[in-house]
C-alpha cells in the first residue's frame, strides 16, 4: 500500500510539474492516471534510471486502455522537448503511405516506385529496378544492394550522407547478389530477403513528395493535425525534402498518440485517421529478420516480444521505442539520447520493457 501511494504521488508530481511548465499541454493528456498492476516494478525502474544504471534515458510514458499510468522525464528533459526519434521515423513514413492509399492517391503497395521517384538515368541500369514496388521498400526487401548493418555495403546509409541527392543514391546502387552460402528470397520466410536500408525509406519520402506536392504539408494535415500534434521537427535532406528515414523530432506525449492510434485500429477520438485494414497489414509479418528468435518485420513496424508478451513497435538508434502490447492493451514510449551506445542502447530499453514494464502491467 505504501509503494502504491508512493507511485501515485510520483505520477501526480510529474504531471503537475509538466502542466506548470506548459499549461497548454494539459489538453494532450490521454486520461487520468490509474494504478498499474505491480507499481513496485515501475518504482524500481524509475530509481535505476535516476541513478544512471540505465544510461541517458530522457522519458518513459505508459498508457493502458488509453489511460496514462506512468509519465516521467529524466536527465533534464521535460514534456515539451522534441526527441530525435532516429529510425522510429520510418514507421511514421509507413503511416503516410497508408494515408496515400486511403486517399486514393496511391493504388496499393504493389505499385511500382520508379514512375514517381526514379531519375531518368542511373548507374547500373537494370529493368529489375523498374519493378521495385512500394511493398519492397516498406519491408526492406528490394533487390538493390543496400544494407546499413554491413559496413561494406555500397548502400550503407553512412555513404548516402556523403552525397547531395539521397534519392539518386538509392537508384544508383547495383543489384544485390546471392552467393551459394546465402539464403535467396524464394527460399526465405515470406519470400523476401530482408536487409535494413534507410535509403529505401528516403525514396518513399520522395514518392510522397511527388504525389502530394509537399510532404510536410500532407503529413501535417493528414496525420499530425487529427492527433493534435502541433509541435514537431523534420530533418531535411540536402535536396530540401523531409528526411523520412530518421530524425523526426516529436514530444513523448505525441509519440504515445501514434502508438494509441494503432492500438485503436487507426482511430483517434472516434475518427478513423488511418484505415483499420492498413493497420492490420502494417503489423502482419511480411519479412523475417535474422536478428534473434522471434523477430519479424511488417510495413516499417518491428514485431517481437518483451517479457513474454508479443508486441509491435517503432524503434531507432539510442533505443528509442514506441511499443504496442495488444494483449496488455498498452502503449509504451521510451526515449533516450544514448545515440553512441550501439546495441547496448537497444539492449537497455529491451530490458526496461522485459524486466520492469511488462511485469508491472501483468496482473
Amino acid at each position: 500500500m505504501k509503494i502504491q501511494s508512493a507511485l501515485c504521488l510520483l505520477v501526480i508530481l510529474v504531471s503537475t510539474a509538466a502542466q506548470a511548465q506548459n499549461p497548454s499541454n494539459t489538453r494532450d493528456q490521454l486520461a487520468d492516471a490509474t494504478h498499474p498492476a505491480n507499481p513496485d516494478k515501475l518504482e524500481a525502474m524509475d530509481s535505476l534510471i535516476r541513478a544512471g544504471v540505465f544510461k541517458q534515458m530522457s522519458s518513459v510514458l505508459i498508457s493502458v486502455s488509453g489511460k496514462q499510468v506512468f509519465e516521467s522525464y529524466y536527465n533534464e528533459h521535460g514534456p515539451d522537448d522534441l526527441h530525435n526519434t532516429r529510425s522510429a521515423t520510418k514507421t511514421v513514413t509507413g503511416m503516410l503511405i497508408g494515408c496515400l492509399i486511403d486517399d486514393g492517391l496511391l493504388t496499393n503497395v504493389k505499385q511500382e516506385v520508379a514512375p514517381f521517384a526514379k531519375p531518368q538515368s542511373v548507374i547500373y541500369p537494370d529493368p529489375r529496378k523498374d519493378a521495385i514496388t512500394v511493398e519492397d521498400l516498406l519491408t526492406m526487401s528490394s533487390m538493390l544492394e543496400c544494407d546499413d548493418w554491413n559496413p561494406a555495403s555500397r548502400g550503407n546509409e553512412e555513404r548516402m550522407y556523403l552525397v547531395e541527392d539521397w534519392n539518386r543514391f538509392f537508384w544508383d546502387l547495383p543489384i544485390k547478389g546471392f552467393p551459394e552460402w546465402t539464403l535467396k528470397p524464394k527460399d526465405s520466410p515470406y519470400g523476401r530477403s530482408f536487409s535494413y536500408c534507410t535509403a529505401g525509406v528516403v525514396v518513399l519520402g520522395q514518392l510522397i513528395k511527388e504525389i502530394t506536392g509537399n510532404l510536410d504539408e500532407y503529413a501535417a494535415r493528414r496525420l499530425f493535425a487529427p492527433l493534435g500534434i502541433d509541435e514537431y521537427h523534420w530533418q531535411m535532406t540536402p535536396m530540401g525534402v523531409p528526411m523520412t528515414g530518421g530524425g523526426l523530432g516529436l514530444r513523448s506525449r505525441d509519440l504515445i498518440k501514434l502508438g494509441e492510434l494503432y492500438r485503436n485500429g487507426g482511430q483517434w477520438e472516434g475518427k478513423q485517421v488511418i484505415s483499420s485494414q492498413w493497420v492490420r497489414e502494417s503489423i502482419t509479418p511480411k519479412a523475417h529478420i535474422d536478428f534473434g528468435p522471434g523477430y519479424e518485420y511488417g510495413y516499417l513496424w518491428w514485431l517481437a516480444e518483451f517479457g513474454g508478451e508479443q508486441a509491435y513497435y517503432m524503434t531507432g538508434t539510442g533505443g528509442n521505442k514506441v511499443v504496442v502490447f495488444p494483449a496488455l492493451d498498452a502503449v509504451v514510449v521510451l526515449t533516450s539520447t544514448y545515440f553512441n551506445g550501439g546495441m547496448e542502447s537497444h539492449a537497455q530499453t529491451d530490458k526496461l520493457l522485459g524486466s520492469y514494464i511488462v511485469p508491472a502491467l501483468k496482473p
